[in-house]
């Protein structure tokens, strides 16, 4: 497909999971994006402000979605005290 410009551009643009980074193709109907807001000291939500977690099928399936997403949030300084590492 081309753009205004007559550039070629690809319309599927894939994604990687962000617990494993293995790639999500296009048919993994199980994979989901979470945006999660960004908010101000007071607990508002900043707006057009969030942070992006893509999670794969084979993730949510493993049953590891909600570890995952929460050791993710940890890292990117979302959460405290909620996840643990286990060394």
């Amino acid at each position: 497909m081309e753009n205004d410009k007559g550039d070629l551009v690809d319309l599927y643009v894939p994604r990687k999971c962000a617990a494993t980074g293995r790639i999500i193709e296009a048919k993994d109907h199980a994979s989901v994006q979470i945006a999660v807001a960004d908010v101000d000291a007071e607990g508002r939500a900043i707006p057009g402000s969030n942070t992006i977690f893509a999670l794969s099928g084979f993730v949510r399936r493993s049953g590891e979605s909600d570890d995952s997403l929460n050791r993710l949030a940890t890292q990117e300084g979302l959460l405290r005290n909620v996840f643990s590492y286990q060394k």
